[in-house]
């Protein structure tokens, strides 16, 4: 197969994408036979409902603890050795089970335990892989290599549940599990061969600070916190399925650890069909109408695993892998292109945060709920739920600029003249903003304003007010405080994007002139330093 530049397949040419692309997939196989050998050790040693749910669980939770903390790592060290050591440790994680499972020595807890591990890897592995696909090919080429590292996630969830099943059946599950742990050294293998140029780490900010800034944008951007709400109403539902299906597969369809690999390889087959229609599909209808067939698809394809005969469990379970990959590439292109490049990891660190993290939550309560009132009425309720996720879209759509702002760093932020340039650490800083707005214009630039706020806390501030003189009525104050005169800086010279910058101009029209009146810059007392304050004319 050829990859012509612009094809979907032209990042595959170069050498070492190609390399890093294989050996995820080998590594995406080798963690499905993982979740199906786990899931069937417990299947065969008659664990509980709410005991086999939970592997899920364990493989997500890590998730809530490490997401926001891999972000940061992604943003501040080499991504390259971060991926090497958290590689070389899943081997000897999963080698380590094998063993235990070899020796006849491997509980239900210490399944679960390991599992959890090998799920610290993937939470602190996802933000640095999504980080260095612009490393690795041109910037033209960026939307093709994210729809690869689809087709590795989707192909894997195909092959590696129908590979494992016929293993497991053939071979038992600790040989399933030697296999994930060579797997791994095929990453660490393409990760030596990638010769990637030291960067300069001297000037990034220190990992609390670097975390706060992260919250910070997710916390002040409207549009990045639907996203992720819908996300969350998304996977708790849809976990259901996933976390259900090893006990559905052998309780309620009565098939073994082949035919349960054959499931989940024919809703891998529905996910990598999903990856081929998604762009005709978003090509035909708006994000908000993905979202509300694909939960109603999702739904559907849950109800005919317990409630119809096994020849319309297969379609419907295609139909159910297509919905969510449909629903995923949705979502992530969302936030792709709404999230500035200066904190992507980070936002993106939240965002799987909110959405793995509803999975494993999920993945417990339907154990629970399934133990309680049975497989087949939870599979149902769960259902139902998804049925009301596709509903709450025309009460919380996706925002009408979602992906289309401008997010490029502008550079409009006039540089301030200071009398001295205080040390990087010197802070908080203070910025006070004046404007001249008649009275006629007052409310409106008010209500304008307001979107200027957001761009500041975003961008860095961690307080923004605005104020109207009482000595003269028609004089507006804009006041808003950085960490520090680093934090400020970067502010204004990496942060600032243009669509910060169309806020802004959108708030002068109603000034006096179209420009502030001035700009001032304080920064905090303290003992090893004297007051300092300085002036820029706008």
């Amino acid at each position: 197969m050829t990859a012509h530049e612009g094809s979907a397949w032209a990042p595959l040419r170069n050498s070492v994408y190609r390399m890093l692309f294989l050996a995820q997939l080998v590594s995406n196989i080798g963690g499905w036979m993982q979740t199906v050998g786990a899931q069937w050790f417990l299947v065969e040693r008659s664990a509980s409902t709410t005991v086999i749910a939970s592997v899920q669980t364990a493989s997500l939770a890590p998730t809530l603890l490490l997401a926001l903390f891999a972000g940061v790592l992604a943003d501040a060290l080499d991504r390259r050795i971060l991926l090497l050591v958290i590689g070389v440790a899943s081997s000897v994680t999963a080698g380590v089970l094998t063993v235990l499972a070899w020796t006849d020595a491997l509980t239900p807890i210490g399944l679960l335990a390991s599992t959890f591990v090998l799920g610290c890897r993937t939470s602190l592995s996802a933000p640095a892989w999504q980080a260095i696909q612009p490393e690795l090919v041109p910037r033209d080429q960026i939307p093709a290599a994210s729809a690869l590292g689809s087709v590795t996630v989707n192909a894997a969830r195909a092959i590696g549940p129908a590979v494992a099943g016929v293993l497991v059946a053939f071979a038992g599950t600790t040989f399933v599990f030697g296999l994930n742990a060579l797997s791994f050294l095929a990453v660490v293998g393409a990760l030596l061969g990638w010769k990637r140029p030291r960067t300069d780490t001297s000037g990034r900010e220190r990992l609390g600070e670097s975390l706060l800034t992260g919250l910070r944008y997710v916390r002040s951007g409207p549009i990045i916190r639907r996203i992720i709400v819908r996300s969350a109403l998304f996977a708790f539902p849809a976990s259901a399925l996933w976390a259900l299906l090893p006990s559905i597969a052998a309780s309620v369809l009565d098939l073994g650890a082949m035919g349960y690999g054959a499931l989940l390889g024919v809703l891998g087959v529905g996910a990598v069909a999903g990856v081929a229609l998604t762009p005709a599909l978003r090509a035909r209808w708006s994000a908000n109408t993905l979202l509300v067939v694909s939960a109603l698809a999702y739904g559907a394809g849950t109800a005919a695993l317990v409630w119809l005969p096994m020849w319309v469990v297969i379609p419907g379970l295609v139909l159910a892998g297509i919905a969510w990959i449909t629903t995923l590439t949705a979502l992530n292109a969302a936030i792709q292109l709404s999230v500035a490049h200066w904190v992507r990891a980070r936002a993106m660190s939240v965002y799987l945060l909110v959405f793995m993290g509803s999975q494993a939550a999920g993945s417990l309560v339907w154990g629970w709920v399934a133990s309680t009132i049975g497989l087949v009425d939870a599979a149902l309720v769960a259902t139902a739920l998804l049925v009301i996720v596709a509903a709450s879209v025309a009460l919380l759509p996706l925002l009408p600029d979602t992906g289309t702002l401008d997010r490029t760093v502008s550079s409009a932020w006039p540089t301030p003249t200071v009398v001295f340039e205080p040390e990087p650490d010197d802070g908080p800083v203070q910025i006070t903003v004046s404007y001249t707005v008649e009275d006629s214009e007052r409310d409106a630039f008010t209500a304008a304003m307001a979107g200027v706020g957001r761009s500041r806390r975003r961008t860095g501030a961690f307080s923004w007010r605005l104020y109207r003189s009482l000595d003269n009525p028609e004089l507006i104050l804009e006041q808003f405080r950085v960490p520090s005169w680093s934090q400020y800086r970067r502010q204004r010279d990496e942060r600032w994007t243009g669509s910060d910058h169309e806020v802004i101009a959108a708030a002068l029209t109603h000034v006096l002139g179209g420009a502030p009146a001035g700009e001032t810059h304080a920064v905090c007392l303290s003992p090893r330093h004297q007051p300092a304050v300085s002036t820029a004319a706008q």
